[in-house]
């Protein structure tokens, strides 16, 4: 064999082997614990792959790789007008993940951005139904009204909503203003509520306190000089006492007594 054609078999080789290489990479992917095949022949939808090492024949098959963890979706924020026509600006996040991976391929073109829009979509009705209190408190469950809605439509697609959250709900300045002024007043009420519970409380006590005394012969007496007492203690004080005029007697009976 000749030099030149020893080259030309050198070249033949060469192309066949590189051939072969690149059908081989074609032929042979490698599915993730996580990922499934979507595995179509000339068109056709055949089946589901995978995980593992996946064959499949070249230029007549193709896949479609399908996630099947638990993903999430960001709706971005919107103004969202209540029923009783309070706007609000408003944000959730949507946890789904793949079921069917067939259905997801097949039945839609893009089930992420799909379910965005119809979430948006579902928010915006259950958010309009509601007034703005009821928004505002029952935030769970108007939360979980949008993942039935949305639930329920995207079954067909191959896809579970494991949950919505909604992360924000903002309210125009004027009505946090307006938010935090009642806020305030049923705090000054609640605050003049105790006040006068706890006069009343103290009025009860001297009431109570009073009817033992004149109960008692010579119990306001002694209550008044202790009182006495007690004012004295402080030499800087000045004292004007205005006495009973029957403290003698009194002196003499407790006198008496002893």
């Amino acid at each position: 064999m000749g030099a030149e054609n020893f080259w030309v078999f050198a070249c033949i080789v060469g192309a066949v082997a590189f051939v072969a290489l690149f059908l081989l990479g074609t032929m042979v992917r490698v599915m993730q614990e996580y990922e499934r095949a979507v595995i179509f022949t000339l068109g056709k939808y055949t089946t589901v792959r995978g995980p593992g090492l996946i064959l499949l024949w070249p230029i007549v098959q193709t896949l479609k790789k399908v996630d099947l963890r638990i993903k999430t979706s960001e709706v971005p924020r919107q103004e969202v007008m209540t029923k009783d026509n309070i706007p609000m600006l408003v944000n959730a996040v949507v946890y789904f993940k793949v079921l069917d991976p067939a259905a997801a391929i097949i039945k839609i073109e893009d089930y992420q951005f799909a379910i965005r829009q119809y979430t948006q979509a579902a928010l915006r009705d259950v958010i309009g139904n509601n007034e703005m209190d009821a928004v505002l408190m029952e935030r769970v469950a108007i939360a979980e009204s949008i993942k039935e809605i949305v639930d329920k439509e995207t079954v067909d697609w191959g896809i579970d909503i494991e949950s919505i959250k909604i992360q924000e709900l903002e309210l125009p300045a004027e009505m946090k203003r307006a938010m935090a002024k009642q806020a305030e007043a049923e705090r000054e009420r609640r605050a003049a509520i105790i006040s006068s519970q706890g006069e009343l409380s103290a009025a009860e006590n001297l009431r109570d306190a009073a009817q033992k005394l004149a109960e008692t012969p010579g119990a306001l007496h002694l209550r008044t000089l202790q009182t006495i007492r007690d004012i004295a203690s402080d030499p800087s004080e000045k004292l004007v006492l205005f006495l009973p005029s029957d403290l003698g007697s009194l002196a003499k009976k407790l006198t008496d007594g002893q």
